[in-house]
């Protein structure tokens, strides 16, 4: 009895650590606004990974994303930290009667950071770009409407319109996405089917042009990227400051988070652009809180949790019929305690959630959706319905040709939070009779084998663009989606379910009102917790650390946490 009570006290101090890491956090988590807007010096960020290409509409991994933020602008953008649509290359827009259109109206004097000036051509290229077969955007994918693209007109050189095919509730928020292009620099590449060869990593950095605050200035793979002010950008803050106040901003490529974690605790950088903070980590930061030398800021319940989804594909696997059962998921879910998760993994920092959607998505969180806390006695009677069990005495299920009862769980290796979940969610399962085996397998090689249909299931996680279900979530709610893990890119939704929260979701892409999408998207999400097609564990509590040193944090749930607005971090000198 010794054994389990020591484990047990050493939990329960570690969570009671991170709950009194939580008052302190409490305390310093309001953005420090530094008076005057005052401008100049440096920061230093750290990134886990680097960019395949410095394009995004070629790259739509994250590093990719970090540098369309920092190198380029949008017609408006979403405020990361309200979640309110806000002007940017645009200063003010007008839709239609009909709601199938809007007008733009481009800022004047806008500039690109070799000088160039910016006009609604830059626009109208841009577009040319998103929805071009050779150029094979995937942002030309997830930038339609019912699966058609939008359409740009520009009557005059400030002015662009742009057309919806059919009605889309959420309007304008879609061109978040949308970074604007310089036409200048990128027609002949396009035109000569060179696209992809501009840009591409080892690319001289002054031949990347963008509106955004910063230009590349450096780029040595596997060390860093640096970026200086764009003498050129467009924004000013309230008092009439150029932006960015920041001179210089260097991404340091960090790929291991324990030396991510040491080199930001010594002062070596000022934010992580993947910010949020390992449960591990909590006591180790929070000391060096209390000493000044960094602060700790909350952000919330995080958006993007991982699940555990199993192959519903046509699959050739042993155990592909088994997973096609509604009632072996549910036993699955109903025989793993979240709440021992929640304090073994996330040591108390993370909430138990029941579906993709989590609390912390204040506006699309539906409640009512199906809930499995544990019962083992039920998830036993579940087993059982579907015809597995214990034939020979040892504990574990077999199925009705005296099969034992096994799958695998392929889990990203070096990813600390999910190779212990998936060890929790292998122990929890073997409890009622079920023998998992874990894989690890480095990210590329897991989407190789997801993508080929090799695997019985995989626990991973997904970055989604925005907290509206119909942008950022569209590829993963309808079947015809890249992102519909379980089955992906269906021709016609294979099941009656897929059918239903097909149907929905159109409905959420174009109910006039907020309130009726929510209903609906309510719907959507207790037909998923019904069927499980992805089983949701833990959501874990947002925490991000910055030291001293950066100034007017504006922290957001999204991913990347702080480098969203990196045009107002300030450098302060203590």
């Amino acid at each position: 009895m010794a054994k389990p009570l020591k484990l047990t006290l050493a939990i329960l101090a570690a969570v009671l650590a991170i709950v009194a890491g939580m008052f302190l956090l409490r305390q310093s988590s309001a953005p420090s606004q530094v008076a005057g807007g005052a401008s100049g010096g440096a920061l230093t960020a750290s990134l886990r990974s680097e960019p395949a290409h410095y394009n995004r509409y070629l790259d739509p991994k994250a590093a990719a994303d970090l540098l369309s933020l920092l190198m380029h602008a949008r017609l408006v953008r979403i405020n990361r930290a309200t979640d309110e649509l806000e002007p940017a290359l645009a200063e003010s827009w007008t839709p239609s009667a009909d709601g199938l259109s809007y007008t733009l109206k481009l800022r004047n004097g806008v500039q690109f950071s070799d000088g160039h000036p910016f006009s609604a051509e830059d626009v109208l290229f841009t577009a040319r770009v998103l929805y071009d077969p050779a150029v094979n955007s995937a942002l030309g994918m997830s930038l339609r409407v019912d699966g058609k693209p939008l359409v740009f007109e520009a009557p005059d050189a400030a002015t662009v319109i742009v057309r919806f095919p059919s009605p889309y509730a959420p309007g304008l928020r879609l061109l978040d996405n949308l970074a604007i292009l310089p036409k200048h620099k990128l027609t002949g590449p396009l035109d000569a089917g060179q696209f992809a060869d501009a840009w591409k990593v080892g690319t001289p950095p002054a031949e990347i042009v963008g509106l955004g605050p910063f230009v590349m200035a450096e780029h040595v793979t596997g060390q860093r990227m640096v970026f200086a002010r764009n003498p050129h950008y467009w924004k000013k803050d309230a008092n009439g400051v150029q932006l960015p106040y920041l001179d210089r901003l260097t991404i340091a490529i960090v790929a291991d988070q324990n030396t991510e974690a040491l080199r930001l605790q010594s002062g070596e950088i000022d934010l992580m652009s993947n910010g949020d903070i390992r449960p591990e980590d909590h006591q180790a930061f929070r000391r060096s809180a209390e000493q000044g030398k960094l602060r700790m800021l909350d952000v919330g319940i995080g958006l993007d949790p991982n699940l555990l989804w199993f192959n519903l594909g046509e699959s050739s696997a042993t155990r592909a019929a088994l997973f096609r059962e509604k009632a072996f998921r549910q036993a699955v879910s109903y025989a793993v305690d979240r709440d021992a998760i929640v304090n073994t993994v996330y040591l108390g920092a993370a909430v138990p959630i029941y579906g993709p959607v989590t609390p912390g998505n204040k506006t699309w969180y539906s409640p009512a959706a199906p809930q499995y806390p544990v019962d083992r006695a039920r998830a036993r009677e579940l087993l059982a319905s579907v015809g597995l069990a214990d034939k020979n005495g040892d504990g574990m299920l077999d199925d009705g040709k005296g099969e034992p009862v096994r799958f695998s769980i392929i889990v990203q290796q070096g990813n600390t939070i999910r190779e212990r979940t998936a060890s929790v969610i292998q122990e929890q399962l073997r409890q009622v009779g079920i023998g998992v085996e874990i894989a690890q397998l480095d990210q590329k090689s897991l989407f190789q084998r997801w993508g080929s249909g090799d695997y019985d299931s995989i626990y991973h996680g997904a970055q989604a663009s925005s907290t509206d279900p119909i942008i950022g979530w569209s590829e993963f709610w309808f079947s015809s989606g890249q992102s519909h893990f379980w089955n992906p890119q269906q021709k016609t939704p294979s099941t009656e379910w897929e059918s239903r929260i097909d149907a929905l979701m159109h409905r959420v892409e174009s109910a006039p009102t907020l309130s009726e999408r929510q209903q609906l998207f309510a719907d959507a999400q207790k037909i998923f917790g019904e069927e499980l097609p992805g089983i949701y564990f833990a959501a874990p509590r947002t925490t991000v650390a910055i030291s001293s040193r950066v100034g007017n944090p504006q922290p957001a749930p999204q991913i990347p946490q702080l480098l969203w607005s990196a045009d107002t971090l300030q450098a302060v000198s203590r």
